[in-house]
């Protein structure tokens, strides 16, 4: 494409003739496909790598990858929104060396694919990426112009209400869902936040679901960890079988 100017027209063009009660997030999602030529795509936005929220997906395989890089706390997005650049990675389960258990799981999952990641950083900092997907073949347009659209779309998403949870957004439910269960294992097991999100993690992969889901059953208390020795720093898990397992911290 070759053309800033060209990308951002065609940026609006695609948003004015899609559904206007949509929320800006999805329609920017689409947006990003349609301009970059994808198979499809999301958005995700975050102040951190853990507090990474999915504004948006396009498809089912999207919000695959998404939830996969969540569970794993690995993949192109992570990256991407870590060092600030764009991130390409090839899906196929076996020539990945930089993500190679999201390669492989997603392979399993979607097939071959490339992925693009895209950080959105329109004042600097990165606030998100752009993360896209094709089965065969390259973008439209070049990783320069797909930058300048990344850059533009964060730009809308900072000054879009329903991005920061101000109005109705059913993501931000999810992400406050893993925030209240993080904080409620935080309480049953006494250890960091940052431990106690890896234990989602671990139950989310071990279970192949989304964190989420195991998030609710925390909350439901239909999945409950429980301290009972503090001198062995051993801990009960009360799984929703009724199975009960130990796990050193």
């Amino acid at each position: 494409m070759g053309d800033g100017l060209t990308v951002l027209a065609r940026l609006a063009r695609v948003i004015a003739v899609t559904p206007a009660d949509d929320p800006l997030p999805v329609r920017l999602c689409r947006a990003c496909v349609e301009v970059l030529g994808a198979d499809g795509g999301a958005l995700t936005l975050a102040s951190t790598t853990n507090q990474r929220l999915t504004l948006s997906t396009s498809n089912g395989v999207s919000a695959q990858i998404e939830d996969l890089q969540d569970v794993l706390g690995e993949g192109p997005g992570q990256d991407a929104y870590r060092d600030g650049r764009t991130v390409i990675t090839q899906v196929d389960g076996f020539s990945d060396d930089a993500f190679p258990v999201f390669s492989e799981m997603a392979g399993d999952l979607t097939g071959p694919l490339t992925v693009w990641a895209i950080p959105m950083h329109p004042g600097g900092a990165t606030i998100g990426v752009i993360t896209v997907y094709r089965r065969t073949g390259q973008l439209s347009c070049s990783l320069e112009d797909a930058q300048l659209l990344a850059d533009s779309v964060g730009a809308a998403l900072l000054d879009d209400p329903s991005a920061h949870g101000l109005a109705p957004f059913s993501g931000w439910s999810d992400r406050a869902r893993v925030h209240q269960a993080t904080g409620m294992v935080v309480a049953q097991l006494g250890i960091g936040a940052e431990d106690a999100l890896a234990i989602l993690r671990a139950h989310a992969f071990a279970r192949s679901t989304t964190m989420s889901l195991i998030a609710v059953e925390v909350i439901e208390r239909r999945l409950g960890f429980t301290r009972t020795d503090s001198t062995s720093g051993t801990s009960s898990i009360d799984t929703p079988d009724d199975c009960t397992t130990k796990e050193e911290p």
